[in-house]
């Protein structure tokens, strides 16, 4: 830990997305791009001619990118290439927020994500896999393809999609089964389940709305695009009663009060089932006093980032927790519970006892490889 060491760019998140044919991939992956919150989403595909999204409306061969408007890429690769256009992507020019893989074609999820968090790529972090499944067919899926049972056994998120086209009681019984295969694989802890029709999810459960201090995106001038894309948009949310955001909890928590680093890993440790995704910073109080640890866990994967807190910041923990089925309440009190019992004072320096209490949290800690 290296207090006076400078902060690190923002990573951009990668999101591998999964699914077999039917299921409702696509017209997800067209929902995030009419509704990405201000983002630069960068696409990955296998093949152009695989996929069909809307805002795409050439073909090209792999190793190409193709434009997608509003500072949107798409880009066809071959999985031995994926992370040469990985660096290619991230790099400032390219000025993207999101990259989202679709799994089509380049390889099994898993091995996917086995390439995401090995890579040497200091400007990506591990953004989830999410699997998405045809509610109407799913006992069907599983005898065509069997495979599906590994692929929800180490997805983060399950989109369960179609949900229109099947009751509330066989939408029970398929969260059962999803929750059983994630609970024997993971030890107990199974992905959390979002119910969609069309694909539709708010897209903040997967990534955060763009924040843009020279104000671009709001001063750009509306292109043609743009006005068929809200326009058709508008027309197909027609008629959809609830509001995507109720198809997920959120819990905010704030504490003045620094937090106790091995009373913290425990709750992380025991994170209950539905809990996809956690985002915010952390006060150690005397763990570290030079620095805020920003906290992003998705599913089973968990990092912390040290920065330096800056002169005259309020010292405090700002924790967004985001998941579906999970109690607020109970998990509200649980961060409570992770408080320092008495507060140090703000002079207490870092001794052993305090040094040993954030070993925990530093195992999460991606080491600075010079580039980074």
């Amino acid at each position: 830990m290296n207090p006076s060491s400078p902060p690190r760019k923002q990573q951009i998140p990668v999101i591998v997305l999964a699914g077999f044919l039917g299921s409702g991939k696509t017209t997800l992956l067209n929902h995030l791009l009419r509704n990405r919150a201000g983002n630069r989403i960068g696409v990955i595909v296998n093949d152009f001619g695989s996929i069909e999204i809307d805002a795409m409306t050439v073909s090209g061969q792999v190793g190409s990118t193709v434009s997608l408007g509003n500072g949107c890429l798409c880009c066809a690769v071959d999985v031995s290439e994926l992370d040469t256009f990985l660096e290619t992507l991230t790099r400032p020019a390219a000025r993207l927020d999101v990259i989202v893989i679709e799994a089509s074609g380049l390889a099994e999820p898993q091995e996917l994500v086995r390439m995401l968090l090995a890579s040497d790529n200091p400007h990506i972090v591990y953004g989830g896999l999410v699997e998405v499944v045809d509610a109407a067919e799913f006992d069907a899926t599983r005898m065509r393809h069997p495979e599906i049972d590994r692929h929800l056994a180490v997805a983060d998120l399950v989109v369960l999609n179609k949900t229109d086209r099947v009751g509330s009681e066989e939408q029970a019984r398929i969260r059962d089964v999803i929750a059983a295969i994630g609970g024997a694989a993971a030890g107990g802890s199974a992905a959390a389940v979002i119910c969609a029709a069309y694909g539709r999810i708010d897209p903040e459960l997967l990534f955060d709305p763009a924040l843009r201090p020279d104000g671009e995106e709001k001063a750009r001038q509306l292109t043609f695009e743009d006005l068929l894309l809200a326009e058709r948009a508008e027309e197909e949310d027609a008629g959809h009663e609830h509001h995507l955001h109720a198809a997920y909890e959120s819990v905010s928590f704030t504490s003045g009060v620094p937090v106790n680093p091995r009373r913290l890993m425990e709750f992380l440790d025991s994170r209950p089932q539905g809990l996809y995704r956690i985002k915010g910073f952390v006060d150690f109080g005397a763990g570290d006093r030079g620095n805020k640890y920003v906290l992003h866990a998705v599913g089973r994967f968990l990092r912390f980032d040290p920065r330096p807190w800056a002169r005259d910041e309020p010292r405090l923990t700002q924790l967004v927790l985001i998941g579906s089925g999970i109690d607020p309440e109970q998990l509200h009190k649980e961060l409570a519970d992770c408080r320092e019992t008495t507060a140090p004072a703000p002079d207490t320096t870092q001794d052993a006892a305090h040094e040993r209490s954030m070993w925990g949290v530093l195992r999460y800690v991606q080491r600075p490889d010079g580039d980074a």
